[in-house]
């Protein structure tokens, strides 16, 4: 009744199994070996064991057993295994920890050597961030696009290698780590500024015909600088400075002397030209103002004051490309807030002399020669500072400036090949810049209102390419380095996924932050502006809400040209620059001739989106064949649409609060204030309820992100 059940033992209870062999001891029960003795179970499902064949044909003669005495020794089955060498012991209560392995630990994509890539986060700019290595040759590409006509096909000899230079703590991840911080907090900074100086601008001069008589006499000597020298000088001449540094016995010092002195030469004989032919420069930039005697004499007084600026941008742009090849980053990104500083304290003086636009009402007719002098100097002051303030960084890093002049077969004249298409690149561009400028001014002396100009049409495209140049340029700076990697490594799924990750990740702010430029675009700028008056700061506001929705395809714009420059291919943004400027300046023109003038610039700004619009669809295209017929689209227009879907009711109820604010508290500060506060608030948090209900698995990742490092 209380035996144990052995109805499985086979015939009877307690009996032994059919065709097995007894234990030769019942009383061992060691449970290693208590199954020692039984037959093998795979033994009835192989086949040789059961073929006679086999076994008949054994010749057993020719393989004897081995002699007695040379059996090796019988190991155990069981054994414990031994104890690892840094295995934890209770009797210590803090153990050191165990080495880190010597070799790779983890599989790494786009062809990583787990050896030489040190995996890095946040804190290593706090912990790390003071140890420098010299940077890679970003431009190695471009130099040997020029050697490749002439170079040899042979494979040089090996150079033996040079002698290791004493190793730093620190490795190349931090370096470029505290490089990038450097950089990214003075591009902010200066963006930041370059803010504020807009503001004081307006505020001084208006957003009539004397704003935009300073704001076209401003511009003209970065676009004619950008014509001339700048395009052909970043992507010609620095490459070959990068190599000189690398190859040269003295360290690259006498050709960035050569450099320096043929930029200086050309630069001034360029300024001397462009103030003798100044009338005619500033018709070809507004024939509008040109046609008006005292806006003519007002916009060609400032631009002789403006125009000596192409020298020291040149100036500013050789030095800091000294010391980026000498790995010192900070000072170029750093010094323009000089400039910033100088011109918003100009201006803030121009202020406290002749009071604001609103109080003096100031124009053409009325700006007394001393205010133009004052403005003019101090414009001009501010490039001077910017281009002298690298001076002392350069002679810390050792470099000496002395003239040079003999710059006949130094490399410094092949530059027409391997500049061509970035030259024609900036043509285009600058061609759009120049239609747009003549149209906005027209139509801003044609309305005869305040903010209907061509000054409005800059500050509003002011504010709305902030977010991009913060959001989807910080994002593609991290992923650039592993396209262009891929690139390199004939991957074009890990190019394709990149492109993708970056579209999906900066459209999480970028879709929405482009509804809210349509939804609160007026108490922006009223609120920004309003030191100008309040209808030109409406009229700006307007004008940004035109331009809102275009910042999506302009941001996808970016992303997808960023594929083609991994590929080192130039060409293709080339063309895609002439289909997006010729569309824009089609459009300009059409709304400038079917649009009220007080309207027109307003319709500009939407041409400027739809412009981009179209250049996706080009970009877009050719990448795609590019990348063997697959971008991911499927995966990237969901997500713009979901994104889309969740921003479109958030827009209505958040413009919906900020007009009913405004209305109610009126356009002053307090009631923009409070209209841009609540309507961003309500528009945020709809946005933010629809897309997590539409699991929107980047803006989830970016959640967790922000949570965990909140939490930590």
């Amino acid at each position: 009744m209380h035996s144990p059940y052995d109805g499985d033992r086979g015939q009877g209870a307690g009996g032994d199994h059919a065709g097995q062999v007894p234990l030769p001891s019942q009383q061992a029960q060691d449970p290693y070996i208590q199954d020692a003795y039984t037959p093998d179970p795979y033994q009835s499902q192989d086949l040789s064991a059961q073929d006679p064949v086999s076994e008949a044909l054994y010749d057993r003669a020719a393989h004897p057993p081995p002699l007695p005495g040379t059996y090796a020794e019988p190991q155990p089955l069981y054994r414990q295994p031994s104890a690892p060498q840094h295995a934890p012991d209770p009797r210590v209560w803090a153990q050191t920890p165990p080495p880190e392995p010597d070799g790779p630990s983890r599989h790494l994509s786009y062809g990583d050597d787990a050896t030489t890539t040190e995996f890095v986060g946040v804190d290593a700019l706090v912990t790390r961030a003071g140890e420098e290595l010299p940077e890679p040759d970003a431009f190695a590409h471009l130099y040997r696009d020029q050697q490749g006509a002439g170079a040899s096909t042979s494979t040089p000899e090996p150079e033996p290698a040079p002698a290791p230079a004493p190793k730093k703590s620190g490795g190349r991840a931090a370096s470029l780590l505290k490089s990038s911080a450097v950089m990214a907090a003075g591009t902010l900074v200066s963006r930041l500024t370059g803010f504020v100086r807009s503001l004081m601008i307006t505020a001084a001069l208006g957003a009539a015909l004397l704003g935009d008589t300073y704001t076209v006499a401003y511009t003209l000597p970065t676009m004619i600088y950008i014509l001339t020298v700048g395009g052909g000088l970043n992507s010609v001449f620095v490459p070959q400075l990068v190599r000189s540094m690398k190859n040269d016995e003295d360290g690259g010092e006498a050709y960035a002397n050569r450099l320096l002195t043929l930029v200086m030469v050309a630069l001034g004989v360029i300024v001397g030209f462009a103030v003798l032919i100044a009338p005619l420069l500033i018709r070809a930039m507004s024939s509008t103002i040109a046609a008006d005697p005292a806006a003519n004499n007002v916009a060609i007084s400032f631009a002789r004051y403006c125009l000596p600026t192409i020298f020291f941008m040149g100036v500013h742009v050789v030095m800091g490309q000294i010391l980026n090849a000498r790995g010192k980053f900070g000072a170029m990104m750093w010094t323009p807030v000089l400039n910033n500083i100088v011109m918003i304290f100009t201006f803030g003086l121009f202020i406290w002399v002749y009071g604001s636009s609103a109080e003096s009402r100031m124009g053409v007719t009325t700006i007394p020669p001393e205010g133009i002098r004052l403005l003019g100097i101090g414009t001009l002051l501010g490039l001077v500072v910017q281009a002298l303030a690298m001076i002392p960084y350069l002679r810390e890093t050792g470099f000496r400036f002395r003239p040079r002049f003999d710059w006949k077969g130094h490399g410094l004249g092949k530059t027409v090949k391997l500049a061509k298409w970035t030259v024609l690149f900036v043509l285009a561009n600058q061609a759009g810049v120049l239609v747009v400028t003549q149209l906005a001014t027209a139509a801003g002396e044609a309305s005869g209102k305040d903010g209907a100009g061509f000054l409005a049409y800059s500050n509003a495209q002011l504010i709305w390419g902030m977010p991009q140049a913060i959001i989807t340029v910080s994002v593609m700076a991290a992923l650039l380095p592993r396209i262009s990697r891929a690139a390199h490594d004939d991957d074009p799924g890990a190019v394709r996924d990149d492109i993708s990750q970056g579209l999906r990740n900066s459209a999480v702010a970028i879709v929405p932050v482009s509804f809210a430029f349509l939804a609160l675009g007026v108490p922006m700028c009223t609120l920004l502006y309003a030191s100008s008056g309040t209808e030109a700061a409406r009229s700006m506001g307007f004008i940004l809400m035109a331009f809102g929705l275009g910042l999506i395809p302009y941001s996808v714009q970016y992303v997808v040209l960023r594929g083609f420059y991994a590929y080192e291919d130039t060409r293709t943004p080339f063309y895609n620059t002439v289909i997006v400027a010729a569309v824009n300046a089609a459009a300009s023109a059409l709304c400038y001739v079917l649009l009220p003038a007080q309207w027109a610039v307003v319709g500009m700004a939407a041409s400027y989106g739809l412009a981009y619009a179209v250049g996706v669809g080009v970009a877009w295209r050719r990448l795609r064949n590019r990348l063997g017929g697959d971008l991911d689209g499927a995966h990237v227009v969901r997500t713009y649409a979901r994104l889309g879907i969740a921003s479109i009711p958030a827009a209505i109820a958040g413009g919906a609060v900020g007009f009913f604010a405004l209305k109610t508290l009126g356009e002053g500060a307090l009631g923009s204030l409070t209209a841009l506060v609540a309507g961003g608030a309500v528009l945020l948090a709809i946005f933010f309820v629809a897309a997590k209900r539409m699991r929107i698995e980047e803006l989830n990742a970016m959640v967790g992100m922000v949570r965990g490092r909140l939490g930590r």
